[in-house]
């Protein structure tokens, strides 16, 4: 080998065909704050307790009849891919996971499922609805949640589905359900919330104290029409795994529960499309009151300028400078000529006031 030529690089250890998959592992603080349970279950029963997420994704590659739950909330990029790549879980969804901000939609890619759900809260001191989102996937022996936001926390949906065996004997189906009906019925808390501030603006608009609730319509309808598109598309994928369409690796005994979510969604939507009508016609008649205390304040105004017209006259023409004017050498003349201006001017205040100008 020639003096001039660098030495050969020292070879790379070797890597077996699964660490080559593997890829990056992600870092051990960012999976504990990700990672908000993992539990094994068979037959409907919980298996030894909360499980670490390396031991909950080799159980559910070993597992034969039960299924592994991942519960994650806010993770980085790095675990998400991680467990993507563990359960063999399309690009696609992993990506969809990883930024969020998807519409509420259902994806199947071969024997995996994944539903994305929107979560709402409302906050009533500030009258706005907090979006978040909840992408699950679903497989043949695992689950994962991943949520993003604060709206709808999962802890008390594992926790209930826990003390029904029967149904969570069902498998990963009955996780999905579980986790979208507590998001409808998120919604339902979020519209009685928007139904007492609507209530509210209605009173505001025909109140007698002069307020106006423009600005507070405005903002209320902005977050209802937030809401709107929030939960509407939600509609058709509750629709799809209710009627136990081929081709959705769903358990066809969640059928009908899936419809009863379904039931509750499109009458939480109605309810939010009456709430925009109702919050336009309070607009209108807002906007309808506000001209008409306009026109009231300009015929007010023009029924005190006719009165005050009268003494501008009268005043100006005796005050002008000439020899021969009616009454002005009688000794009576100053105090006839204000009682007659005064008798005038009161004479108009009766009359406007009758006819609804003052």
């Amino acid at each position: 080998m020639p003096a001039d030529l660098p030495p050969p690089p020292p070879p790379e250890p070797h890597r077996s065909g699964a660490e080559a998959a593997a890829g990056t592992r992600p870092a051990d603080d960012d999976v504990k704050s990700a990672v908000v349970d993992c539990a094994l279950y068979d037959a409907g029963e919980r298996q030894g307790g909360r499980v670490d997420l390396e031991t909950a994704m080799a159980r559910a590659a070993a597992c034969r009849d039960g299924f592994v739950w991942i519960g994650l909330h806010d993770p980085v990029a790095g675990v998400i891919e991680a467990i993507g790549r563990h359960f063999d879980l399309h690009p696609l969804a992993v990506e969809d996971a990883v930024h969020a901000h998807q519409r509420a939609k259902i994806d199947v890619y071969g024997d995996t499922l994944l539903l994305v759900l929107k979560t709402a809260r409302y906050v009533d001191s500030e009258e706005l609805v907090r979006i978040g989102e909840i992408n699950v996937f679903v497989g043949p022996r695992f689950v994962v949640t991943v949520r993003h936001g604060q709206p709808s926390p999962l802890h008390d949906v594992r926790l209930q589905l826990e003390q029904r065996p029967e149904l969570l004997g069902i498998g990963p189906s009955a996780v999905l359900y579980a986790v979208a009906d507590r998001v409808v019925d998120d919604y339902a808390v979020v519209i009685e919330g928007l139904a007492e501030d609507v209530d509210q603006v209605e009173e505001d608009v025909f109140a007698e104290d002069g307020r106006n609730p423009a600005e507070r319509i405005y903002r209320l309808k902005r977050e209802i029409v937030q809401f709107r598109r929030a939960v509407a598309p939600l509609a058709m994928p509750m629709e799809r795994l209710a009627a136990r369409q081929t081709g959705l690796p769903v358990d066809p005994r969640t059928g009908d529960y899936f419809r009863d979510v379904h039931d509750h969604l499109v009458r939480d939507v109605d309810r939010i499309a009456a709430f925009d009508e109702l919050l336009s016609g309070a607009l209108q008649a807002n906007l309808a009151e506000l001209q008409m205390r306009d026109n009231a304040d300009i015929r007010r105004i023009s029924a005190w300028v006719a009165i005050l017209a009268v003494p501008t006259m009268v005043f100006g023409l005796y005050g002008m400078n000439f020899e021969h004017m009616p009454e002005l050498t009688w000794s009576f003349g100053y105090p006839a000529v204000i009682a007659f201006t005064f008798l005038v001017c009161l004479g108009l205040y009766f009359r406007l006031r009758r006819s609804g100008w003052l």
